[in-house]
């Protein structure tokens, strides 16, 4: 095994590792993502750099101290990138908590903040994938592809069962039917091979303001708000990129701060206090596990496979 780079870092405020990067696992079977037992503050990710795979861990030391370790090609670069995703250019200046409840939560998980991991398309498959379907249908689907076409996590991954994402000539060739195997229909996957084409420019969304970001992210076919939101909160440490759109974040904020249930519209009004901000208070309500009482049935997953 080769020697892993390391580096401590040390932030001004407290610097909740786990929270942070918390938002980059999708669904309980990740094979991208590892969280040790609670006491131990550990959390290993499996990625794709530009410099190739990396496996990385992040150990809380203390409330303001995170180590973190690399492994592989992509070593340096996450060493390097490592600050930035654990919310180093997160700016919470003039974030005023208009709630007591977003006050009490803000109090107790202070130590998060808005990462930004900077990959782009890595970010971007799964959001496509979690299009209009239910979150254990895209989890399934995520999880099935990347460990039928991704690579095994380098140095202590591979002991780990990690597996590094595919990179974007490899998502790109992936055939109909395998997007059908895994519960992913056509519009999903053909919005995937549109964004594919040219995935350098969508990389090059982190060296551009916001706006044009999103913008750019939206000129794809089958790319909207909610898709380029949930690319921008992870990617891009976009704190105000709010997931417009979604079946319950609406209904659970309004829940959360209000005791009623709003839509879009609801939520926009309701969130313009916090202009700048929104997604951080979208987060922070996730973080806490908060949102409305759920009675009826949860959607039921639907089925693409070839007849």
């Amino acid at each position: 095994m080769t020697a892993a780079l390391e580096r401590l870092l040390e932030f001004p405020t407290d610097r909740s590792a786990g929270a942070i990067l918390s938002v980059f696992r999708r669904g309980a079977g990740d094979p991208t993502t590892h969280a040790e037992s609670r006491g131990s503050g550990r959390r290993w990710i499996a990625w794709r750099t530009p410099l190739g795979p990396v496996t990385s861990r992040f150990e809380q030391r203390s409330e303001r101290q995170v180590h973190v370790s690399g492994w592989g090609p992509g070593a340096e670069w996450l060493i390097e990138q490592a600050p930035a995703l654990l919310g180093q250019d997160d700016d919470v200046t003039g974030f005023r908590p208009r709630h007591p409840v977003v006050a009490e939560v803000w109090r107790r998980l202070g130590g998060w903040r808005v990462p930004t991991s900077g990959l782009v398309v890595q970010t971007l498959v799964p959001a496509v994938i979690e299009q209009k379907v239910t979150g254990k249908e895209a989890f399934g689907a995520y999880r099935r592809l990347v460990r039928r076409y991704g690579t095994p996590a380098p140095g202590p991954g591979l002991d780990l069962g990690l597996v590094v994402p595919p990179d974007a000539p490899t998502w790109a060739r992936i055939p109909s039917w395998e997007w059908l195997r895994a519960s992913v229909d056509s519009a999903r996957s053909d919005t995937i091979m549109r964004a594919l084409v040219s995935p350098g420019r969508l990389e090059e969304c982190g060296s551009v303001a916001l706006p044009a970001a999103h913008r750019r992210l939206r000129s794809v076919p089958g790319i909207g708000v909610w898709t380029a939101a949930e690319v921008a909160q992870r990617a891009l440490g976009d704190a105000d990129a709010v997931s417009f759109g979604d079946y319950h974040v609406a209904k659970n904020i309004g829940y959360v701060l209000t005791g009623e249930e709003v839509d879009d519209d609801g939520l926009a009004e309701l969130l313009e206090p916090y202009a700048g901000h929104r997604y951080r208070v979208q987060r922070l309500i996730e973080l806490a596990g908060l949102g409305r009482p759920r009675h009826g049935p949860r959607m039921a997953p639907r089925t693409h496979l070839p007849r």
